[in-house]
């Protein structure tokens, strides 16, 4: 990669040991072991990802083949990535699907209490409600 020499790297360590002097050496060593690590993952991470978007492409590409060829009479390749597509497609679409499932947007007045606990359910048709009783109380 840099095409340093074993007599390039002995002078490189001598001129650091006397910058650095032997207690400093061990850790600027890991400091910069750790950030050539940090560099070489990033560059993975960036290459992967590249190579990620180029296939995603080729099969649009691929995919733009098929349709201006009527998807008649299609190539087993251009088949085959169709499919890997259509896949594709479904497994970025399932999650989605997961989250927008319907729910309930009832009213409260339409809606039925049973899912409640029966201490939190509204008491139905029973003859007298809060008003009722009030009102008895300050008769009395």
């Amino acid at each position: 990669m840099f095409d340093i020499g074993f007599w390039e790297l002995v002078l490189i360590s001598v001129v650091a040991l006397v910058v650095l002097g032997p207690e400093r050496l061990p850790v600027a060593i890991r400091s910069v072991s750790k950030f050539v690590r940090t560099a070489k993952t990033m560059a993975n991470n960036v290459k992967d990802e590249l190579s990620q978007e180029l296939k995603i492409q080729e099969l649009q590409d691929n995919l733009r083949k098929a349709e201006n060829m009527g998807m008649k009479d299609l190539s087993p390749e251009l088949q085959s990535s169709i499919e890997e597509l259509k896949k594709a497609a479904q497994d970025v679409q399932r999650p989605y699907a997961k989250q927008s499932e319907p729910t309930s947007t009832t009213t409260p007045s339409n809606s039925t209490d049973e899912h409640l606990p029966e201490e939190n359910r509204i008491m139905k048709d029973e003859g007298s409600t809060d008003e009722n009783k009030i009102s008895d109380d300050k008769k009395a």
